[in-house]
């Protein structure tokens, strides 16, 4: 199979496409892509994607099933508890943001139809007129009022809070207008409100049994853990609704049994799947891969509030030990990019492109081992399927261990109950990270000292007051330096390690259509439902 470059993203597949319906030549769109350094047979599979992109036109009709990667009985159909990615898929289907990032990263209005501010600190919302939940009820200000304060509500338990506590009044104007004031400015609210635990649901819902939202879809089954069945909401507000008639969505864990239930015909999509199962799709007639790099990583998460993360020479010896060229290549099949142990990837435009990986050094890495009195001992590494390629990675680890004295063993444990038992939880564990559009919103959820998944538990005073005031610049200079000053501490002072940012791998029948790349993640952001088609 021909490799895609790492490093290509949606905005560059629209721009080809773009190219295409302007009448560009073939000829011309390859050297246009041999100049931007991609090889002459990349640029050929670029270019058949972006061709059967333009020429295929929406059909009507057809139940989509679709397995993820991993799902447990704490599955939720709450957009403030959402944690997985099966929760994301089935709320993209069910309900609605005020705003949504476009495969470009653009924002764009849902249910608002306009956000502004003269402030960036108090914002007026306008909403749409004539939008109905599935029960029948009008949207208005007060659902939103209501959908936006339950984030501040300890009760709820709302994995959001970290980002929403900023919003210190969320008021109604009128019946179509929600005011939003909050602690500090923040360029970035329309982007953070594009989130997918900020969906609207209806004034005073309590019961999240079933889902009453405005999405394209409407919830027909809830088994937590087992499926979903989503039928095409009839009444959708945007004027091309969902293209299918339903959708079924469950989780297969196991990566090879996945792979397997595509090629079987079981299902149309399936997501994430191990780099080096491609393998067993090519050549395969009626699959594909679709391919794209929004910034998703797994990470080695070493917590520092106990043994042996609590001696910074066992951080740092780890950090020295990783072989990232290794698992970029061996373990992922060259469909990554080398990390540099902080989260905001070259994707996204504030990303530090001066922050060098460290090197694999096992003897630097020996002598902080020794150092923290460690080497030989016995170090349990938690991974599981449940985080992508998490159990390769440690097996690299635990083989670079052995060359230097240390004796790392591989605690292989179930996707199911991972997220809830051992993630956050086991001193030496992996993580795997859905991309966020924003430094802010990543360094909130994972890094602040009250992050809801501060996975390494790393507090510094000076990196959350650096932190509250780079969210509040306007000067664009100023605000990337204190971002990338950000990234370093990370890098230098976390107990996270990040060796590679993943290209995301969903295996696809061919008879699917309008799948496309989104800075949100995979299966377009977890929103694929109301955008895509199955051909006949």
């Amino acid at each position: 199979m021909t490799k895609i470059p790492t490093n290509w993203t949606g905005r560059d597949d629209a721009a080809v496409e773009n190219m295409i319906r302007r009448g560009a030549s073939r000829r011309d769109l390859l050297r246009m892509l041999m100049a931007s350094g991609v090889t002459a047979a990349a640029g050929g599979s670029l270019l058949l994607k972006a061709s059967t992109a333009v020429a295929q036109s929406p059909t009507m009709g057809g139940t989509l099933k679709a397995a993820g990667w991993s799902s447990s009985t704490a599955d939720t159909l709450d957009p403030a508890k959402a944690t997985l990615s099966t929760d994301y898929v089935r709320c993209c289907a069910y309900y609605n943001r005020l705003t949504f990032l476009d495969a470009q990263g653009v924002v764009q209005m849902e249910l608002a139809d306009s956000i502004s501010s003269d402030d960036a600190q108090t914002w007026e919302v306008k909403l749409k007129s004539g939008v109905q939940f599935h029960d029948g009820k009008t949207l208005n200000a007060d659902d939103v009022v209501y959908s936006l304060n339950r984030h501040l509500d300890p009760a709820v338990g709302s994995k959001a809070n970290s980002i929403a506590k900023q919003m210190t009044e969320i008021s109604k104007l009128d019946d179509l207008t929600v005011k939003i004031v909050l602690a500090e400015p923040n360029a970035d609210l329309p982007t953070i409100l594009a989130l997918h635990h900020f969906m609207i649901i209806a004034d005073g819902t309590t019961d999240f049994s079933t889902a009453n939202g405005t999405g394209s879809f409407i919830s027909e089954v809830f088994e937590p853990g087992v499926r979903s069945v989503g039928v095409r909401n009839p009444n959708y507000f945007k004027e091309q609704g969902a293209y299918l008639d339903s959708f079924e969505f469950t989780a297969i864990p196991d990566n090879n049994a996945r792979v397997n239930a595509l090629l079987s015909g079981d299902i149309h999509l399936a997501a994430a799947v191990n780099p080096r199962s491609l393998r067993m799709i090519e050549g395969q007639d009626g699959v594909t891969a679709s391919i794209s790099t929004a910034g998703n990583y797994t990470n080695l998460n070493i917590r520092l509030d106990m043994p042996p993360g609590d001696q910074m020479d066992f951080v740092d010896g780890m950090k020295s030990l990783i072989n990232r060229e290794q698992i970029q290549k061996s373990v992922m099949r060259g469909l990554a990019e080398i990390a540099n142990d902080q989260p905001v990837s070259p994707a996204n435009r504030y990303h530090n492109p001066n922050l060098a990986p460290r090197a694999h050094d096992p003897e630097k890495a020996k002598y902080h081992f020794e150092k923290a009195g460690l080497l030989g001992a016995e170090i349990p590494l938690v991974a599981s399927d449940a985080a992508g390629s998490s159990v390769d990675m440690a097996t690299v680890v635990q083989q670079a261990g052995s060359q230097v004295g240390m004796n790392f063993k591989v605690d292989r444990v179930p996707s199911d109950g991972y997220w809830s038992n051992y993630w956050l939880k086991s001193p030496v564990h992996f993580g795997n990270i859905n991309p966020r559009p924003t430094p802010d919103i990543l360094f909130s959820l994972l890094y602040a000292s009250d992050a809801p998944w501060n996975e390494s538990h790393y507090k510094s005073d000076k990196f959350d007051k650096m932190m509250v005031e780079a969210r509040g610049l306007l000067d664009e200079e100023k605000r990337t330096a204190m971002y990338w000053e950000l990234q370093e501490m990370i890098a230098n002072e976390a107990g996270t390690i990040i060796p590679v940012y993943i290209s995301n791998v969903d295996a696809v029948t061919t008879k699917l259509g309008g799948l496309q790349s989104n800075p949100l993640g995979g299966m377009m952001g977890y929103a694929f439902a109301e955008y895509v088609w199955l051909n006949a």
